[in-house]
C-alpha cells in the first residue's frame, strides 16, 4: 500500500457557489502549500466526492473519481491523510498527499528533454506566410 501519492484535483473549470474562480486560486498557490480535503456525502452528482480546499478556504475542484472513493474511504475510517499542493496542470492540479499523517515530500523535479525542431524528413512542411500587403 502506497503511504505518499500524487492525486489529480479536477473540475477546476466550473466556478465555485460563491462566484471564486478555481484556476485563479489554483494560479495562486505554491509547490508544498497545505490543502484541505472535504468528503462530501451529500453531493448529487457523486456521493464518493472529495473536495479539495486552498489554505485560503477556496475549492480548487475535487478528486478524481477514480481516487475519491479511495481516499474518501481512508478518511471516514479516520485515517490522517496530510496533502500539499504539488503543480498545476492544464485544467486543474495535482496534489500530493501521506497516508500516515506526516508531512508529504514534493518529487523530485526531473528536467524535460528539450523539443526537437521541425524537421523537414518527417513530412511537415508549414504553409507559406505572405507579407501583409502581398495582393497575389
Amino acid at each position: 500500500m502506497p503511504y505518499e501519492l500524487s492525486l489529480a484535483v479536477v473540475g477546476a473549470i466550473h466556478a465555485n457557489a460563491d462566484g471564486s474562480n478555481r484556476l485563479f486560486e489554483i494560479a495562486l498557490m505554491a509547490p508544498g502549500e497545505p490543502v484541505t480535503l472535504v468528503p462530501e456525502p451529500a453531493n448529487k452528482i457523486d456521493p464518493s466526492a472529495v473536495a479539495v480546499f486552498s489554505p485560503r478556504g477556496i475549492q480548487l475542484g475535487y478528486l478524481s473519481a477514480e481516487r475519491c472513493g479511495w481516499i474518501g474511504g481512508k478518511i471516514k475510517q479516520g485515517a490522517d491523510i496530510v496533502a500539499i499542493f504539488q503543480a498545476r496542470t492544464r485544467g486543474g492540479a495535482i496534489i500530493r498527499a501521506n497516508l500516515d499523517g506526516q508531512p508529504p515530500a514534493l518529487p523530485a523535479m526531473t528536467a524535460r528533454e528539450p523539443r526537437p525542431a521541425s524537421d523537414p524528413g518527417d513530412g511537415f512542411w508549414p504553409d507559406p506566410i505572405p507579407p501583409d500587403d502581398w495582393t497575389g
